[in-house]
C-alpha cells in the first residue's frame, strides 16, 4: 500500500494496459510522441514509453501530452503542433475516426450523405495534414466492428494513401483495436492482421471487420505485457495521468478520483 492506492501488483492485466503496451512496443525507438485530446490509453503508452526508457538510461521520447500543463511545451496550442510536425520534429501521433477503411482512410465528419447524415462527428481538424507529415500514425479505435472499420468511409476526413506523385513523409504505420493489431502496408495500401488479442479469435476478427485485410497462417496471440510493464505503468505512469484523466486512472489503475459506480 503506497499513499493511500490499493495494492496492484497482482492484479490481473486489465484491457486498457494491454492496448497499452501494444502500442508502446509500436512506438520504438523515437525523439518525440505527441497524443491529442480524450487519449488516454495512447497517453498511458506515450509515457510508457519514456519510463521504461529512463529506466534503462536512454532520455527520450520527449512526451508531448495536449490536454497536459506538465507534459506540454506547448504555449499556444495546436498552432505550435502543427509547426512542429510540419518541421519535422514529431516522430509519433495518434488517431481514430468514426469509420476507418481498408486503405487506411479516417472519417470524423459524418456517416451517410453529407448533406443528410445518419451520424455527425466532431470534426477533421488537422488530422489530414498530421497524417501527411508525421512519420508515424498509429490508428487506435477500442470499438472494432463492422459499424467502425468499414469497407468504405462516408467521408475521407484524412487519406491513408496518396498517388505516387503526392509528397508524403507521414502516413499509418498500424491500427490497434480492442480485439486486435493490424498492421498497414503503404505500398500496397492495405492491412495485415499481426495478432490477437487473448479472448478473441481470427474467425471473430473476419466476422467484425468490414474491410478486407491479409491474414497469415498463422496468427500469433498478442503478447500480454511483462511484469516489469506493470509495475511500471501502475507505479509510474498511472499517477502522472491521474492529472489529465482522474476517471481513467480511477477505474482502470485506482488511484486519483473515485470511480463512478
Amino acid at each position: 500500500m503506497r499513499s493511500g492506492r490499493p495494492d496492484v501488483s497482482t492484479e490481473p492485466t486489465r484491457p486498457e494496459e494491454l492496448l497499452a503496451s501494444v502500442i508502446a512496443d509500436l512506438i520504438g525507438d523515437v525523439r518525440h510522441v505527441a497524443v491529442g485530446n480524450a487519449s488516454p490509453i495512447p497517453a498511458t503508452a506515450a509515457l510508457l514509453t519514456r519510463e521504461r526508457n529512463k529506466l534503462q538510461g536512454v532520455p527520450r521520447p520527449y512526451v508531448s501530452l495536449l490536454q497536459s500543463r506538465k507534459h506540454n511545451f506547448f504555449t499556444d496550442g495546436a498552432r505550435e503542433l502543427f509547426d512542429c510536425a510540419g518541421q519535422g520534429r514529431i516522430d509519433v501521433f495518434f488517431l481514430s475516426g468514426g469509420e476507418i477503411d481498408g486503405q487506411g482512410n479516417i472519417n470524423l465528419v459524418s456517416i451517410g450523405d453529407y448533406h443528410h447524415p445518419t451520424a455527425r462527428f466532431p470534426g477533421s481538424f488537422g488530422s489530414a495534414y498530421l497524417y501527411y507529415v508525421v512519420p508515424r500514425v498509429i490508428l487506435f479505435r477500442t470499438e472494432h466492428s463492422r459499424r467502425t472499420l468499414v469497407e468504405k468511409v462516408s467521408f475521407v476526413s484524412a487519406p491513408g494513401i496518396s498517388e505516387a506523385n503526392v509528397h508524403r513523409s507521414g502516413g499509418p504505420v498500424a491500427l490497434v483495436t480492442n480485439r486486435c493489431l493490424f498492421g498497414f502496408d503503404a505500398a500496397r495500401g492495405r492491412f495485415r492482421l499481426q495478432s490477437v488479442h487473448p479472448g478473441h479469435t481470427v474467425e471473430e476478427i473476419v466476422a467484425e471487420t468490414g474491410f478486407a485485410f491479409e491474414c497469415p497462417d498463422e496468427v500469433p496471440t498478442t503478447p500480454a505485457p511483462s511484469a516489469e510493464t506493470l509495475r511500471v505503468m501502475r507505479e509510474l505512469v498511472a499517477p502522472e495521468l491521474a492529472e489529465i484523466y482522474p476517471q481513467f486512472t480511477a477505474s482502470v489503475f485506482g488511484i486519483g478520483a473515485q470511480a463512478p459506480h
